[in-house]
């Protein structure tokens, strides 16, 4: 045998694997790149795991998963059922946050094969004398496998297999109870163990549901363009704990950088009185373990947090790894910066665009050890001031290795830390920093507006593989992207990428509050961004702005806190509705989405089109639940509390987007 399979395999016995170990195992899923990294779930969830497991011949098989939290070093089994063609499923409860292991272990049951053979032969009315005997000594054998009291049952079942009466011996062979007892005291002999132990990271739970809102505390002062501190944030806690947000996302709040730095609409000089860029981190008051004085001090940062925490909200610091040209480390560690030919370091750049306020960090430094250390401190740094939760800027521009080393070290020790990847890049990037380690991920749902590129977003974020490791998080804008479909939209286009961002995942978030008071003026023609960009300059908002939708945000927050359907992503069914017999309606989308346990139930429907009413048949997929196509039911609209008996499948749905784009239905099916 394989000395590395060997060490590999979970120890059940103390049998070596031989060829008589007759169960074959494979295509096991979760499965992430040969087991090279874990699957994803939050605490409280399940995991399922699926199979192909077969035998040669026709002996019965059974199949357990095979699991450990951290720190245990014994397994616990779970069954696994056949779901039809060789495939089986089965499933386990994770715990508290950290790291499981798990794996897939199958073997022949002498007793259930015989036991179907004998009832076999009963049927057919042969004799089963000798079958009888051969049951005898299997259950004598599990008798040596139990204890006490089992053991004696399986001893007196076995005299009564031996018993002259076969009409009495075949009663007692076909039991449920000796059934029972010989599953409980199992023959592990020659049980086939999966060729990998497959890892599991188990996350808290806002790592899989959360609702963030990104605000930038410099505009929050008492006074307008007072500049706004920790504790003017603390004042509008109750605010957003009312709206319903769970985060709140705080860009970098470090000193920002003087030398370049950035003015109003992004202009290349500063006027003496403009705040610049917070991503330009660091001058003489320090780098990414200090706050911007005007902020505030530590202590009322970590206060700020404590009184978030009270509200139920985590607050998300930007972790963003540049630095201005003025940040302590360019004197005290050169080392990690690229300097160019006539001396100076090098800043970042993507032409047209020159970003010479920011520096970005050497990766390939000689010093790249020392450096991850420092780097990694950081993130320790606050999380010793209470945050758990970090929005991490451009992941995708530093080195992969870096972040599988600093995520897997700090968890650890804070298991759980949720790291969300602001990282707007290709597809198979977003993988890699899903599967190394980030619990969340900026998605491409800003650029995905028709029904047919959400519906086939979404459908690729849920299926396999991607469902096993990446959790999308919505964001409809952010302080870098104000997409034209606002700009060209009102009121209404803000609702319903409201509705569709937060019901479609279960992680959203917004950058407010721009969102809230609808804010669409680009800084030019053909431009994703804001006039005015808060990234530059200290605003005065109106927050009682006349078509604000916090009341919209509010409500569609609260349904989405009182229904467990909306709180994942996974299960959801993109359901038709037409415009005319067999024609599919552009404009009208509807699905389903159902909680773990299938009590809870939430058909959305969403009117794209923000400039006039729509309305079609929606067909409601009554089989999916195992129910006729014209079994009644009835759905509450939570948006506005009307309630309608529907009969059967189809069903009219009429929608006027200037009083609301969408109906979010709870169906009652019994």
């Amino acid at each position: 045998m394989n000395n590395a399979f060997q060490r590999a395999r979970p120890s059940y016995s103390n049998q070596p694997c031989d060829g008589r170990q007759r169960v074959v195992i494979e295509n096991v899923s979760p499965e992430i790149d040969g087991g090279k990294y874990p699957a994803k779930v939050v605490e409280g969830d399940r995991l399922f795991v699926e199979a192909d497991i077969f035998v040669d011949g026709a002996d019965t098989i059974t199949a357990e998963i095979c699991f450990r939290p951290p720190g245990s070093a014994g397994w616990t089994l779970s069954p696994m059922e056949p779901q039809g063609n060789d495939r089986w499923k089965g499933s386990f409860l994770a715990g508290t946050p950290g790291y499981y292991q798990y794996s897939v272990l199958a073997k022949v049951d002498h007793f259930q094969t015989w036991k179907k053979g004998l009832a076999k032969k009963i049927e057919a009315g042969q004799d089963v004398s000798l079958d009888l005997q051969i049951g005898a000594l299997l259950v004598e054998k599990g008798a040596e496998r139990a204890e006490a009291v089992d053991a004696a049952m399986l001893r007196f079942i076995a005299s009564c297999l031996r018993s002259e009466d076969k009409e009495e011996a075949a009663i007692a062979a076909l039991d449920a109870e000796l059934a029972r007892l010989m599953e409980r005291h199992p023959d592990k002999a020659y049980a086939s163990f999966y060729d990998n132990i497959l890892g599991l990271t188990v996350e808290q739970k806002k790592a899989g549901c959360s609702a963030w809102y990104e605000l930038f505390p410099r505009s929050w002062g008492s006074e307008p363009g007072r500049h706004g501190t920790f504790n003017d944030c603390c004042r509008q806690l109750p605010m957003i704990a009312g709206m319903g947000f769970d985060v709140i996302y705080l860009p970098p709040v470090h000193p920002i950088g003087y030398t370049k730095r950035k003015g109003k609409n992004n202009a290349l000089v500063a006027a003496p009185h403009e705040p610049g860029s917070c991503w330009a981190i660091g001058n003489k008051d320090g780098g990414h373990k200090a706050v911007h004085p005007e902020l505030g001090t530590l202590e009322e940062f970590t206060a700020f947090v404590t009184e978030a925490e009270k509200l139920g909200i985590s607050v998300a610091l930007d972790i963003a790894f540049q630095c201005s040209p003025d940040h302590p480390y360019v004197k005290e560690h050169p080392q990690w910066f690229t300097w160019r030919p006539d001396g100076t370091v090098q800043f970042a750049e993507n032409p047209p665009k020159r970003y010479e306020d920011i520096l970005p960090i050497n990766f390939e430094s000689a010093d790249w050890q020392n450096l991850w250390i420092e780097l990694k401190s950081i993130f320790l740094f606050w999380i010793d001031k209470g945050v758990k939760i970090f929005r991490v800027d451009n992941p995708h521009t530093k080195a992969f290795p870096f972040w599988e080393w600093v995520i897997s070290s700090i968890r650890e020790e804070h298991p759980d830390t949720v790291f969300l990847a602001e990282a707007f890049t290709r597809p198979k990037l977003m993988a890699r920093l899903a599967k190394i380690g980030y619990s969340q991920s900026y998605s491409y749902f800003t650029w995905r507006n028709t029904k047919q590129e959400l519906q086939a977003y979404v459908s690729e974020l849920t299926s396999a593989p991607l469902k096993h490791f990446m959790r999308a998080n919505f964001w409809p804008n952010t302080p870098d992207i104000l997409h034209e479909e606002f700009q060209r939209g009102g009121r209404e286009k803000f609702i319903i990428r409201l509705v569709l961002a937060s019901t479609l995942s279960s992680n959203y978030g917004m950058y407010g509050p721009a969102y809230e008071l609808c804010e669409n003026r680009p800084v030019g023609e053909g431009k994703e961004e804001y006039l005015d960009s808060e990234k530059y300059e200290i605003k005065a908002w109106d927050l009682d702005r006349p078509g604000n939708i916090r009341a919209e945000i509010t409500r569609i927050n609260r349904i989405r806190k009182e229904n467990p359907a909306l709180q994942q992503t996974s299960d959801i069914t993109f359901v038709h509705v037409e415009d005319s017999p067999g024609h599919e309606h552009e404009q009208l989308m509807a699905y389903v989405k159902r909680s773990a346990d299938g009590s809870n139930i939430v058909l959305v429907v969403v009117n794209l089109d923000q400039s006039g009413t729509q309305s079609g048949w929606l067909r409601f997929p009554l089989e999916l639940f195992g129910l006729s196509h014209q079994h009644p039911f009835m759905v509450e609209d939570l948006l506005n509390g009307n309630q309608y008996n529907w009969n059967g499948e189809w069903n009219f749905v009429e929608m006027n987007p200037w009083i609301m784009p969408a109906h979010i239905f709870r169906v009652t099916l019994s």
